[in-house]
């Protein structure tokens, strides 16, 4: 069973709040841990949002060796502001560098290959706060959109800054002469929010904030020189949890973990077009809905069907940052099913005409729902106070 990290920590209705008393299980094996027991090099540059509550929560306590930038989303991308509060951060302490976050944490990537152990390999994770918003970027970013207004403008500009980032951060693995021995890996976490007003997801259903393919089908790529055939194109499905024990294979780190794995080994199907590793994908379950695939075939629930109570917290995908207004009415059809590789628009709900398989999926997905914690998430405390820099104490 595959994408059932957030179920195991209660996490399936946000992320963790900047004031949030909780963080990702100190009980929880990580990748930066994993590969530095193999003799890696790790380091993350970007958006952490694991807790940041006590030390022991920080990047430099849970397996990088580095660590630069911030530690909640929706950063403020000039003040490096978050509700308030300071967050930009070098190796888990304050640091006043100024200018755009994304220029920042671009200059900063290219600085770690450069100044890289050469004795070692490298473990570089770069999780850029661009696209999400707050809707920010330096105007001559815009000026190429003339045709664009409002925030589909800027959007349109982020996208275009964030290119540029990722394009010198491939420049410089180029220019140290690495391309050959690294493996690239770029993905979003969810589809685009408010489609048709700030960005497309195509013929996609909804976006971000659903568990519709708008919300949940993301692009992605993995390249890797002689390794990844070159131009092939994997429809699949996979989830982000599998690259977990993907790149624990590949790097020859431990597979023996006292936690589960959440995902499966994806490398035979990218790199030899074998079937998906999975025999179904978690979409989520929270309080009030969620979806299964099982194959071609997709269970939307719209509604409590036995969830452990979640009164109280925000609606599921939403991160506490997506408003209301953003996300499509609630269907009123309990259960939708569509068959995605017939219609990925999920524009033909089939579950009256194949009773049958709504109640076997809808059995795996009750199974499913008994062992997910209740959600974590709360609005902000009343009288909450913000500190003067996020994961420090004031």
């Amino acid at each position: 069973m595959t994408g059932r990290y957030p179920l195991r920590h209660g996490l399936q209705v946000g992320v963790v709040r900047p004031w949030a008393q909780y963080g990702l299980p100190l009980e929880e094996r990580t990748l930066p841990a994993a590969l530095r027991e193999v003799g890696y090099e790790t380091a993350i540059v970007g958006k952490w949002h694991l807790g940041h509550f006590r030390p022991d929560y920080l990047p430099t306590r849970r397996g990088f060796v580095h660590q630069y930038g911030h530690y909640n989303g929706a950063l403020d991308y000039f003040t490096h502001e978050r509700d308030g509060g300071f967050d930009w951060h070098r190796n888990d302490r304050e640091n006043r560098e100024e200018g755009d976050a994304t220029h920042l944490l671009a200059r900063e990537a290219v600085a770690r290959i450069k100044q890289r152990d050469r004795a070692k390999p490298l473990f570089l994770y770069v999780p850029f706060n661009a696209v999400h918003a707050p809707y920010q970027v330096p105007e001559k970013y815009t000026l190429a959109y003339p045709e664009l207004k409002g925030n589909r403008q800027i959007y349109a500009g982020m996208l275009s800054a964030l290119d540029e980032a990722v394009g010198q951060i491939v420049e410089a693995v180029e220019q140290q002469g690495l391309t050959s021995q690294t493996l690239f890996i770029f993905a979003s976490d969810n589809g685009g929010p408010a489609p048709g007003q700030v960005t497309s997801n195509g013929a996609l259903r909804a976006g971000k904030g659903t568990v519709y393919e708008g919300g949940v089908r993301t692009c992605a790529f993995a390249t890797w020189a002689g390794k990844v055939p070159a131009g092939s194109i994997v429809n699949a499905p996979l989830h982000i949890v599998d690259w977990y024990p993907t790149l624990l294979k590949l790097a020859g780190a431990r597979l023996e973990q006292d936690r589960p794995f959440d995902g499966r080994d994806l490398w035979p199907t990218l790199v030899s077009g074998q079937p998906a590793p999975h025999d179904e994908i978690v979409l989520n379950i929270t309080p009030r809905s969620g979806a299964i695939r099982v194959g071609d075939w997709k269970l939307v629930v719209n509604g409590q069907i036995g969830v452990a109570d979640g009164e109280g917290a925000p609606e599921a995908g939403t991160g506490g940052q997506t408003k209301p207004a953003d996300l499509p009415p609630v269907a009123t059809d309990k259960f939708e099913l569509f068959n995605l590789a017939d219609d990925p628009g999920e524009a033909n709900n089939l579950a009256s005409q194949k009773g049958d398989l709504v109640e076997q999926l809808k059995t795996r997905y009750q199974a499913l729902a008994k062992q997910a914690l209740p959600p974590k998430a709360r609005p902000k405390p009343a009288g909450f106070r913000t500190p003067r820099v996020w994961g420090e104490p004031d």
